[in-house]
């Protein structure tokens, strides 16, 4: 479905257009106009209409109705096609939820099709409206409003998950080592770590050639994106390899606390361990005696012995003191 559709001139929101092959046609006429239309989840039959208006190519019309992208960029010869995946996080379930957001761009148009539920799209439209300096850079302005919000998310997502490790880190170095739910819970946690990283590793190629930095940047610049817009795609890039390495760290720390923890568990084990052994230790020697004359032979002197049962009541209790204290003294009780 289409969600918004504006024709924007001078960095100024102007109309909305009824047809969009007129429209786009007024604004490559202008030069100083471009067409922004924006799209939620669209069906083929949907977006068979904008395909053909604005000539994209049918692969990336493919991924953008199919979704589950990585994030990429690819240039064709009327558009360049952008993936980024938004994300949010929720602290209390310890979940990270990534979506999809499609970015087209070309000669006086932006076609933005949205996948998923986390989005800054309609934010992004009415800071941009209210503040428009940026739209006066045309579609290269809302590529790069579109990736500085995603990626500023990033840095307040990564923010969070720190946070929250180190809560974790807490409990598991706890006097109590944690609960048998904290391995689960490391577990858990990784597993979100790893969905943010799908979302920002492999975003890190198309800034650098948008930014036109790095092994990818040096190159051709890339088409349908100013060269003047690079100073700032090079501020998106600095702030995503921020993210890129606190994702790095993260991912390291949790791994070193699940191993810590997993440590702490064999610990405690190994005490669980000698405490039980040591009190079947003290155990079998009342056992052993008592078996011993409880046998019942006709030829046990001890038997007829008045003080026999009162000694070895005595030496019983001689022998569990002394293991006792033995078993205190090494920490096993």
């Amino acid at each position: 479905m289409i969600v918004d559709c504006a024709i924007y001139r001078g960095g100024e929101r102007t109309e909305t257009p009824q047809d969009f092959s007129d429209a786009l046609a007024e604004a490559r006429a202008r030069g100083d106009s471009f067409l922004w239309i924006g799209l939620y989840e669209p069906t083929e039959r949907e977006f068979d209409l904008v395909t053909d208006e604005f000539g994209l190519h049918p692969l990336a019309v493919e991924d953008a109705l199919t979704a589950h992208q990585r994030p990429k960029l690819e240039v064709y010869d009327d558009s360049l096609f952008v993936v980024l995946k938004p994300v949010t996080y929720e602290p209390k379930s310890d979940a990270v939820t990534s979506g999809e957001l499609m970015i087209f761009i070309g000669d006086s148009f932006v076609v933005t099709v949205r996948h998923g539920t986390p989005s800054p799209l309609g934010d992004i439209r009415r800071h941009l409206e209210e503040q428009h300096e940026l739209l006066t850079y045309g579609p290269t302005g809302v590529l790069y409003s579109i990736s500085d919000a995603v990626v500023d998310h990033y840095l307040e997502v990564s923010t969070e998950l720190q946070s929250d490790l180190e809560e974790l880190e807490a409990e598991v170095f706890s006097p109590s080592g944690g609960s048998l739910r904290t391995a689960s819970r490391i577990y858990t946690f990784k597993r979100q770590i790893l969905e943010f990283r799908r979302a920002t590793a492999p975003l890190a190629v198309p800034m650098t050639k948008l930014a036109g930095v790095g092994q990818y940047g040096g190159g051709t610049p890339v088409p349908f994106v100013q060269e003047q817009a690079r100073p700032f795609f090079r501020d998106v890039n600095d702030h995503l390899l921020r993210v890129n390495d606190g994702v790095e760290s993260l991912d390291r720390l949790v791994s070193d606390i699940l191993s810590a923890h997993l440590a702490q568990m064999s610990v405690r084990q190994n005490d669980d361990m000698r405490k039980i052994s040591a009190w079947a230790a003290m155990a079998a020697v009342p056992t052993l005696i008592a078996g011993i004359y409880g046998m019942n032979f006709d030829h046990m002197p001890e038997l007829h012995w008045y003080w026999s049962y009162p000694a070895v009541i005595l030496f019983m209790a001689f022998l569990e003191t002394v293991l006792y204290r033995l078993f205190k003294h090494r920490g096993w009780m």
